[in-house]
């Protein structure tokens, strides 16, 4: 992993993140531990799900604390760094 990946999470630690996983959706929580392989640890986990018309979302709360495998991790977007 760059060290510009490791900076920009270290600096997105204990905010919330957005994740897009492989399996076409996102995942919105609070940052909470990271590792080398990209392994997240997140809180407060909701799944957003976009409908095909990409008109409406749905939104399923997935748990309060959450281990995503860095495998499945396809980028990873820190709102609150964009200020």
């Amino acid at each position: 992993m760059s060290n510009a990946t490791l900076e920009y999470l270290s600096k997105s630690m204990n905010s919330n993140v957005l994740v897009s996983v492989k399996a076409n959706y996102w995942l919105r929580g609070i940052l909470r531990s990271f590792d080398q392989h990209l392994n997240l640890v997140m809180d407060n986990v909701e799944a957003i799900f976009t409908s095909e018309e990409g008109s409406e979302n749905q939104i399923l709360k997935i748990g309060k604390r959450v281990l995503i495998r860095g495998d499945n991790i396809v980028a990873i977007s820190s709102p609150n760094l964009l200020k």
